[in-house]
């Protein structure tokens, strides 16, 4: 995975499957019913980043996909616990303003996620500003139709009153 270009990020970092063993460790008896279903996840995940948005799949029986485009994402953290931190992972939720209390996207096993988060905000705030500029000429366009549709009610009334002289 390169962490050069956040774009070149299908897959989340190998030691992710680590975590989900440590983790699934801790659950002493339960560990097989804890961690096959996490190998599942770490097996099928996969991400895309393209230009209108970003896309994570996984699942082997019931697969899910996400697809959010930069327009809808409305926050991005980065956050780590103890474990992750030691083995240098972050997650990183994405929200949107989908009303949920959660978050839309939780994009996790990523070592250097500071210039994914960066990609990603950059992404947002260009969409918002391409938001912005198509506002921004419709309301210019709308000006221009007031202004002409002045015009031509003014040329009515000269006509008019030229066809009313004596």
């Amino acid at each position: 995975m390169s962490s050069s270009d956040p774009r070149t990020i299908t897959r989340p970092d190998n030691s992710l499957l680590t975590y989900y063993t440590l983790v699934s460790l801790i659950s002493l008896v339960f560990f097989p019913f804890v961690f096959i279903p996490l190998y599942v996840r770490f097996r099928t995940l996969r991400y895309r980043f393209d230009d209108d948005g970003v896309s994570m799949t996984w699942g082997l029986l019931f697969h899910k996909e996400v697809y959010l485009t930069y327009r809808r994402i409305q926050d991005i953290h980065v956050t780590r616990n103890l474990i992750e931190r030691w083995m240098g992972l972050a997650k990183m939720p994405i929200q949107t303003a989908s009303g949920t209390s959660g978050a839309t996207m939780n994009i996790e096993g990523i070592r250097n996620p500071e210039p994914l988060r960066d990609f990603l905000y950059a992404r947002m705030r260009g969409a918002r500003a391409d938001q912005g500029s198509e506002i921004h000429a419709t309301a210019v366009g709308n000006d221009a139709l007031t202004i002409l549709t002045e015009i031509r009610d003014s040329l009515r009334e000269i006509k008019q009153k030229g066809h009313n002289a004596p």
